[in-house]
């Protein structure tokens, strides 16, 4: 086992290996002002079956420290990357993961013909090449410029002289980043010797930028709450890679540190498309949608396909969501989301064949009218089955699966206008629909640092078609059908169809939005139920 190299201007850098030396090697190379322990938790997920190699680069940790500025440039760097790959896997290529600094240098030796076949992928977290940058300045928007200089504020900083050393020894910058990003404080030795990094690489090269391109399969890790790294330049090298993957993750700059999970997951991934499997990152959204056999649940599918989605349509009628998938292009399954197991099921087929969706809306549900007194025992089981407990089980088998990808995603819960707006005569749907409405508020709260969204979606009056099934407690058949008519025909002249909610369910995917009113009578009683509640009230006595 290699414990030491030196490098080819004589200093010593301290390298550690864990795992099977059998198995397929990873290289991890670390940022600033971190050393070889940020990747800790990658490691001790990929060792089971890899061989992990991390090291400390010079200046930092427990390897040694050059005294000119020149040392820490970039070439200089990728030489003891070099190195290291050399030492540890001499007759084969090997996994390349990088973070920060260690990106940046790991993006000089990736772009280097002569090492092509001494790599088999690389994996980048928030450490664009110097060289991209510089190009991607002359190309981006004036906005995603200013956009980016806030979030680089800190590297005209470390360029003064004295001051950041201060800032570090004082042991001011380190409680803030720690504060700010939840990670322990840096050693002051390796914080204060990378700061040579900012003042021996940043100027000339990305004033004077090379065209550095690779053929080595690539795939970006960008957290989206990355406080120093801007979307926009975490995708500067396309067009420089011949197989790049962008991977737009839930999370902070520290990745490695808060989801060694994710990273580990996204090495082996891009590590079995090399060997012939997918694709790391697929290419289309997948979208799953219950009651998507008609009304709302059938125009949202056909909605999001059309936007390139792939869709499971779910419903207790299989031949409604097999003619949706139809029309769709997707997958159709038989799901009665009143049935905990039925839904359980559900949701490891669709991941298992499909993958972990990136959109659950979970929009099954059935009407009711009737005064309370008149609603027996089985209708409310029934109606809190299907419409709260259906959100229910949707939510419990999907949002573990979301959570534990890591990617994040998004949840619309259906629920209504009714939610807000009281009825004497919809005591039990109401409830039904309130409930959803509350879930959807605490879930979205719980699973906002997950970078999961949730949506209550309350529509209106819209022709779905759900009038044609409705429940009119208390009435006989012949009175029950009647109602039913007039309802629907009620719905029909207010015009307001399923394929514009459809619409508004999208935007709110997009917007993330916590509520999203459909119709203008939806829009109006939400605000009147938090301004004017006795007028509400009021309202919802007469009938």
């Amino acid at each position: 086992m290699v414990e030491e190299i030196r490098t080819s201007d004589g200093l010593r850098l301290a390298v550690r290996e864990r795992g099977d030396p059998a198995g397929p090697t990873v290289v991890a190379v670390h940022g600033y002002p971190d050393d070889r322990h940020v990747w800790d938790g990658v490691v001790d997920d990929l060792a089971a079956d890899h061989h992990v190699v991390t090291y400390d680069m010079r200046g930092a940790g427990e390897s040694d420290a050059p005294r000119r500025r020149d040392a820490y440039r970039v070439d200089r760097l990728a030489a003891d990357l070099a190195a290291v790959i050399d030492a540890v896997s001499p007759d084969a290529p090997v996994h390349l993961l990088a973070h920060d600094w260690g990106s940046v240098q790991s993006w000089h030796l990736v772009t280097d013909p002569d090492f092509r076949e001494r790599l088999a992928s690389f994996t980048s977290i928030s450490g664009p090449c110097l060289d991209h940058i510089g190009r991607w300045f002359r190309t981006a928007s004036a906005r995603e410029r200013r956009r980016q200089a806030r979030k680089s504020w800190y590297i005209s900083f470390f360029r003064l002289p004295v001051l950041p050393v201060l800032a570090w020894r004082s042991g001011i910058f380190g409680a803030a980043l720690a504060r700010r990003e939840g990670v322990a404080r840096p050693s002051v030795r390796t914080a204060v010797n990378g700061l040579e990094l900012y003042r021996a690489n940043i100027g000339d090269r990305v004033r004077s930028p090379q065209r550095r391109v690779t053929r080595v399969p690539v795939q970006v890790i960008a957290p989206r709450g990355d406080a120093y790294v801007g979307p926009s330049l975490a995708r500067s090298a396309e067009g420089f890679a011949d197989r790049l993957w962008v991977r737009e993750v839930p999370g902070r700059h520290w990745l490695p540190l808060t989801r060694p999970d994710v990273v580990a997951r996204a090495v082996r991934e891009i590590e079995a498309h090399v060997a012939g499997g997918p694709e790391p990152v697929r290419a289309r959204q997948v979208v799953v949608v219950t009651g998507a056999g008609s009304g709302i649940g059938r125009e949202t599918a056909k909605a999001f396909a059309a936007k390139g989605a792939f869709v499971v349509g779910a419903d207790v009628d299989l031949a409604a969501a097999s003619e949706t998938a139809v029309a769709t292009g997707g997958a159709a399954y038989e799901v009665d989301v009143a049935d905990s197991r039925a839904v359980e099921k559900f949701a490891a087929e669709v991941a298992h064949e499909h993958g972990v969706p990136d959109v659950v809306v979970n929009n099954a549900g059935i009407g009711m009218a009737g005064p309370f007194t008149a609603t027996t025992e089985e209708e409310w089981r029934r109606i809190v089955d299907v419409n709260l407990w259906g959100v229910v089980h949707g939510c419990r088998a999907f949002v573990p699966r979301m959570r534990e990808r890591g990617e994040g995603g998004h949840v619309v819960n259906v629920a209504s206008a009714a939610a807000f707006l009281p009825h004497r005569s919809m005591s039990a749907y109401a409830t039904t629909k309130a409930a959803v409405l509350a879930l959807s508020q605490s879930l979205r709260a719980e699973l906002a640092d997950e970078g999961i969204g949730v949506t209550a979606l309350c529509p209106g009056f819209v022709h779905t078609g759900i009038t044609a099934t409705a429940r009119f407690a208390g009435q006989d058949p012949e009175t029950e059908q009647r109602s039913r008519e007039a309802a629907t025909v009620a719905y029909r002249r207010r015009g307001y169809t399923p394929d514009r909610v459809a619409r508004k369910l999208l935007r709110a995917v997009d917007k993330d939005l916590a509520v999203a009113p459909v119709t203008a009578e939806a829009y109006v009683g939400l605000l009147a139920s938090r301004l004017t509640p006795r007028l509400v009230r009021a309202v919802a006595r007469r009938g």
